[in-house]
């Protein structure tokens, strides 16, 4: 028995103390030559799914180049869009892979969780997840808990998402001046302990 708890005492070290995989997106801000990064770790455990589709998209490359197309100050940022590779604002928001994903709700919009979008309940019952827009939270948002799979939670950089999030931005809240990704991609980050709801998986 002895044996059995400090086996299950060790595993649990193991586990809080290793490598999560991550990824660092490097931003364009306006004009501005130098690049601003982001670091996100990811949770596989609580959406498996959700990141290993997250992680395709980044081995394709598929994020470099698009544009965050939603800014609400200090609160969220949206981005992952293939139509915002256009110069015509006005269909960002609608684009997307060509599918759409599971849910896999389990983890709270804490500041800095990393979420995907997706269509309202009266047309997306199921709430399946876009396949590709996802939106970061640059503070708690409880009343999103339950609603949308959060699947990663920024590491460092959340002063750089502050900045972006502060853009003059037009009436579909797009920014005005072009905030592209110009990398994104795939890494190693120290374990974060995510908060749960509602509080298990």
């Amino acid at each position: 028995m002895k044996k059995i708890l400090l086996l299950l005492l060790v595993c649990s070290a193991i586990r809080h103390t290793h490598a999560q995989e991550s990824v660092t997106i490097d931003f364009r801000i306006g004009r501005e030559k130098q690049l601003h990064s982001i670091l996100i770790a990811l949770d596989s455990g609580a959406a498996p799914g959700t990141v290993a589709n997250f992680e395709k998209l980044l081995r394709h490359h598929f994020y470099d180049g698009l544009k965050v197309h939603r800014v609400i100050p200090h609160t969220l940022v949206q981005m992952g869009d293939p139509l915002t590779r256009y110069s015509d604002r006005a269909s960002a928001g609608t684009g997307g892979p060509g599918y759409t994903l599971p849910p896999e709700i389990h983890l709270r919009h804490t500041a800095g969780a990393v979420a995907m979008a997706r269509l309202p309940d009266t047309i997306n019952p199921a709430r399946r997840s876009s396949g590709s827009q996802f939106y970061i939270c640059l503070k708690a948002m409880p009343e999103l808990d339950g609603q949308y799979t959060v699947f990663g939670h920024v590491t460092a950089g959340m002063a750089t998402l502050e900045e972006i999030s502060t853009q003059e931005a037009d009436s579909n809240d797009n920014p005005v001046d072009a905030v592209v990704i110009k990398d994104a991609r795939l890494g190693a980050a120290p374990y974060h302990r995510f908060a749960l709801w509602p509080w298990s998986r």
